[in-house]
């Protein structure tokens, strides 16, 4: 990875100091929260999408996990986000805050150990693969469900989430498909292993409610988008077989940025290839990072010539 410098606890330092003890209580229980953004090369210069969202959810899951206090506020991390693309001197870069447990906590009482941040950043393209975007993927209904809400609290990044994913993704992969769709505890489709999940039929374009996923800001980025290109949108259930016989299927997710699935469970989704109002939406999503639309202008934070 590209990444010069990490911002630890106030202070940038040069990547390879940037260390935690093997004892850190985060590395053994999970007791951390982490963000996924993204900063776009515009013509005013490196911007960051939607960053004050990012980093208020940020906080908002370490209060899920059960932190009262933080050493840093929301203003602090967005100029520590600023300052860390800026120091690595890049143009277009993921940018990956995490708050974890420092110290103490070995007890499983999070009130008993101390929170610490960083913030690294590098340059990371094509998360589902260089002809995602344009062919679409291939996906999987997964074998492993969604967390239920109330065993590990669906609406907040807490890293000790991920191996719901991580076993999810593995078995996808290794059974040839590019993504895993999980279902939540209802057996209703919930989302992908790191992305939100959509449907099209018509001009009507639907993704599962609130309940049992991450509230996604690409997911919400696209149903504002999608709105104003004139597409009804909603948020309701969705079944298994509802997957199978849609015009198009898409994913979102600030890695995966807005992708088309192809096939899902050996079945050709629409033409077998990405949909035109994924296409219309990949479009307008793109556009809007870069600063092309008016929209635009409140979602994007520059990157100052410090």
């Amino acid at each position: 990875m590209d990444c010069k410098h990490i911002w630890m606890n106030g202070k940038l330092v040069a990547a390879a100091e940037a260390q935690m003890n093997f004892l850190t209580p985060a590395t053994h229980y999970g007791m951390a929260v982490f963000e996924g953004i993204r900063c776009y090369r515009t013509a005013k210069g490196p911007a960051i999408f939607r960053l004050r969202e990012h980093i208020e959810r940020l906080h908002r899951s370490a209060t899920i996990l059960g932190w009262r206090e933080l050493p840093f506020s929301v203003g602090q991390l967005i100029e520590a986000c600023l300052e860390t693309v800026w120091a690595n001197g890049h143009e277009e870069c993921y940018i990956r805050p995490l708050i974890y447990l420092g110290g103490g906590g070995w007890n499983l009482n999070i009130d008993s150990g101390q929170a610490h941040v960083g913030i690294a950043v590098w340059s990371w393209n094509a998360y589902l693969g260089a002809q995602a975007a344009e062919k679409g993927v291939r996906a999987n209904v997964s074998s492993f469900t969604r967390h239920h809400p109330n065993v590990v609290m669906t609406k907040s990044k807490v890293a000790g989430n991920y191996p719901n994913s991580v076993l999810a993704k593995t078995e996808s992969v290794r059974l040839g498909f590019d993504e895993a769709i999980m279902l939540d505890t209802q057996g209703l489709v919930a989302e992908c292993t790191g992305e939100n999940i959509f449907i099209v039929r018509g001009n009507r374009v639907m993704t599962p409610p609130e309940g049992q996923i991450l509230e996604g800001i690409t997911r919400d980025t696209v149903m504002i988008l999608a709105r104003e290109m004139g597409l009804e949108v909603s948020a309701q259930p969705i079944s298994r077989d509802q997957l199978y016989t849609a015009d198009e299927v898409f994913v979102t997710g600030t890695a995966a940025e807005v992708i088309g699935l192809r096939e899902i469970d050996f079945r050709t989704i629409g033409n077998g290839r990405t949909g035109p109002i994924t296409q219309k939406i990949q479009q307008a999503y793109h556009a809007a990072v870069r600063g092309e639309l008016p929209r635009a202008a409140e979602w994007l934070t520059y990157v100052p010539n410090r």
